[in-house]
């Protein structure tokens, strides 16, 4: 894993890419993407030879790691001996797939609906709750993330959403629980949650609840915060649901396999779910695949009438195959356990360091390997470090924070105001203090800009 300069192979990528690859999210003129020759477990390098510690997992998918030999192996095995077939068969790593994910998730979500990424897996998920209960509307929160298609980007709660919103997709967004920027004037968390929880149920009362379909929520909510709700508020979710006949919806896109010292983080609260979409850490993202684990009174509405969805590449047989390979390795190598243990006794103490000798911290949040670091001007008025959905030099205090630490090696995850810090299930408490490190001489640079 000792990264080899090759500066004009690295010129010859970006020059490819500059050409042709259109960029998500992004205004093409504007990025400079890194050149990634190589990836091994928790660390990643550049043509030149740099190497970093990577904090964000990829997009936070990266569960196992780059590179597992196991699963690399699963892989190429699969492709010697099947290397695709159309979803209406049985296929061995399909079965075999679908079983493992049964085996783990919460209650009796044991049908397994295969999609190729979560935003479609929530795309169906909405379907399922539609069709089971015959109703349009979907209650969804502000402060998250569902997905980029069409009705995930409209269910989604941040400013992703702006550009696609149709204003019509028979959506109703509500404010979830969050203390520290509590929009119920709640000083602790038990009134969060009451106040939250009267608030959902007043949004239902009012759209009417014989017309609300699903509550679609992030367990933890992801890329919006990693704001842990409190305790009781899940549970009161569920109540609701049961009360008014609405399908409740937890998306464990980023939340599940392991990412919160739990196989789901719906197994943090008790919670279960009518329907719970998966993607990314199901396989470590070695090949795209999602699903929605679907509960037995949802299946039995579809047992004699066809449900009207389905994938060419549903449960693709490459994909299945990494999966059964990376559900497999975390249990056979404790990740699942390694990431609650060195979540609850070195990541979490650390950060709260942090937070104590940093002005920019304003709070720290997060379990397992899913944390966040909320950055701000001035601590006693909660000012973010930098505005709402900045960009170009109002973001300037974030990006300068981001430079900082790819300078120490460590790439970190920078959303808004905020850095997470969720790194590979797998990583090694030698890793984490390195990477540790490297964000503490960041936050000086953060701290240049507190009042």
């Amino acid at each position: 894993m000792t990264p080899q300069p090759h500066p004009a192979a690295g010129a010859a990528v970006k020059a490819a890419d500059r050409a042709h690859v259109f960029h998500s999210w992004s205004a093409q003129e504007l990025i400079d993407p890194l050149a990634v020759a190589g990836a091994e477990g928790s660390y990643f390098w550049d043509y030149d030879g740099n190497r970093y510690l990577d904090f964000t997992s990829g997009l936070v998918y990266t569960n196992i790691g780059y590179q597992h030999p196991k699963v690399v192996a699963a892989i190429q095995e699969q492709a010697g001996t099947l290397s695709t077939f159309a979803p209406a068969f049985a296929v061995e790593a399909r079965s075999e797939a679908a079983r493992l994910i049964a085996e783990r998730t919460p209650g009796d979500l044991d049908k397994i609906f295969f999609t190729n990424g979560g935003a479609d897996a929530v795309e169906h998920a909405v379907r399922m709750a539609r069709l089971h209960t015959g109703r349009p509307k979907v209650l969804s929160a502000y402060r998250s993330y569902h997905g980029g298609t069409q009705q995930a980007v409209n269910i989604t709660g941040d400013p992703r959403r702006w550009a696609s919103d149709s204003g019509t997709s028979g959506v109703v967004r509500f404010w979830a629980p969050f203390l520290y920027r509590s929009r119920f004037y709640a000083e602790t968390e038990e009134q969060e949650c009451a106040r939250a929880l009267e608030h959902l149920e007043t949004t239902i009362a009012f759209e009417g609840p014989a017309t609300v379909a699903a509550i679609v929520l992030e367990t933890i909510p992801g890329t919006a915060g990693i704001m842990v709700p409190p305790p009781g508020y899940l549970a009161g979710v569920r109540e609701l649901c049961d009360k008014y006949g609405i399908v409740l919806v937890l998306d464990e896109v980023m939340a599940g396999f392991g990412r919160t010292g739990e196989w789901f983080a719906a197994d943090l609260f008790g919670v279960v779910p009518d329907l719970m979409t998966f993607a990314k850490g199901v396989n470590s993202g070695y090949v795209p695949l999602g699903g929605v684990a679907v509960s037995g009174e949802i299946a039995a509405t579809f047992g004699k009438r066809p449900y009207p969805g389905g994938l060419t590449y549903s449960g693709h047989p490459l994909a299945c195959a990494a999966a059964v390979a990376t559900i497999n390795v975390m249990a056979e190598e404790g990740v699942v356990e390694n990431a609650a243990r060195l979540g609850a006794d070195v990541v979490g103490p650390a950060l709260r360091e942090l937070a104590r000798r940093h002005p920019s911290v304003g709070e720290v949040r997060g379990t397992g390997m899913f944390w966040a670091l909320e950055l701000v001007r001035n601590r006693e008025t909660r000012e973010p470090l930098v505005p709402y959905n900045a960009a170009g030099e109002a973001n300037a205090p974030m990006a300068a924070f981001a430079a900082a630490a790819k300078a120490s090696g460590v790439w970190p995850f920078v959303n808004m105001n905020r850095t997470h810090v969720v790194p590979p299930c797998n990583v090694t408490e030698a890793e984490l203090k390195e990477g540790l490190a490297a964000l503490d001489a960041a936050l000086s640079v953060a701290d240049e800009h507190t009042e």
